[in-house]
């Protein structure tokens, strides 16, 4: 049986057994990463280019966009060139790379939406005490702090599951290197270690989460009390699909992780693998921007300058 020092790639799960079904899962993944890649880009765009939108809000936002457009490139772009050029093969050091990069972004991706929900609660809920509790220096901490807990994630977890004997062959049950897949490869004993690992960081990011709802249920609250019918149906229109999105996240995310062996199969994971890694990174720029003015107006000014130019 093959052990981790003889492994010298992984084969990933196909997305389609036949030549045709894979160029048409590489369409389809390509048409979701230019629309992911194309709102994520107009967002950094625009708040890069007017000073109107260098508030805290449009910080976070822009390193939402930065962090989505990392995530949703670590796996999907693997996947694309796989079902182009019809091969499985990642090589090891390509596999660790991906896993790295993978839960660093997925861990700074959730953190920040943590932040963001705080943001917008002492917004709403703290107006007069906005100016002093998200200042410059608050928010930069608070986005490094962001920054670090994926990257303190991702050493720990890349470090565990790759330190780990392997020798149950080297398929990897997934569009791409993920650690539930890499953990069943494994004959070690000190496989719980990882596990333990996991719960441990699910059980943090379950703590964030509930930050984030009683946030929410604190936002509601006060809008519910706003005199005006139009501010309240903004905000609601605002924070309830923001909330939809975190929650069906951190829901796929903890049954891709957590799950019972028992009741894994291919298609199974592969369904929610793709819901957690494809659908925020695509729709945060719908629920977050797409649908506010000072992004819009802000997005006419740089493509009318832009026209400009090219005149």
């Amino acid at each position: 049986m093959p052990n981790s020092s003889s492994i010298s790639e992984f084969l990933l799960l196909p997305l389609a057994d036949t030549r045709q079904l894979q160029l048409l899962h590489f369409w389809l993944l390509l048409g979701i990463y230019l629309a992911a890649l194309l709102g994520n880009g107009l967002i950094s765009t625009a708040v890069a280019c007017d000073r109107r939108l260098h508030t805290p809000m449009y910080f976070f936002l822009l390193n939402l966009a930065f962090l989505d457009l990392g995530c949703i490139s670590t796996t999907l772009l693997k996947a694309m060139a796989n079902a182009l050029w019809d091969t499985r093969a990642i090589s090891y050091a390509g596999c660790a790379a991906q896993l790295f990069f993978f839960v660093f972004f997925l861990a700074a991706d959730f953190s920040l939406l943590t932040i963001m929900s705080y943001d917008r609660y002492v917004a709403i809920c703290k107006p007069l005490h906005y100016g002093t509790l998200m200042d410059s220096r608050a928010c930069a901490t608070m986005a490094a702090a962001a920054w670090g807990a994926g990257l303190l994630n991702s050493l720990l977890h890349t470090a565990s599951t790759f330190s780990l004997s392997l020798c149950q062959g080297n398929v990897v049950n997934q569009f791409f290197c993920e650690i539930p897949q890499i953990i069943k490869l494994s004959c070690s004993v000190f496989y719980l270690r990882e596990l333990v690992l996991l719960i441990f960081s699910a059980s943090l990011a379950f703590g964030c989460f509930v930050f984030v709802v009683v946030s929410y249920v604190q936002i509601f609250m006060a809008v519910l009390r706003m005199p005006s019918e139009q501010g309240r149906h903004k905000a609601f229109s605002t924070c309830l699909p923001h909330l939809a999105v975190v929650s069906l996240f951190v829901i796929t995310a903890f049954f891709a992780y957590l799950k019972p062996p028992s009741i894994s199969s291919p298609l199974l994971d592969l369904t929610v693998a793709l819901v957690y890694t494809v659908v925020p990174p695509t729709l945060n720029p719908l629920i977050y921007s797409m649908r506010n003015r000072e992004i819009k107006h802000a997005l006419r000014k740089v493509l009318q300058y832009s026209v400009f130019v090219l005149q």
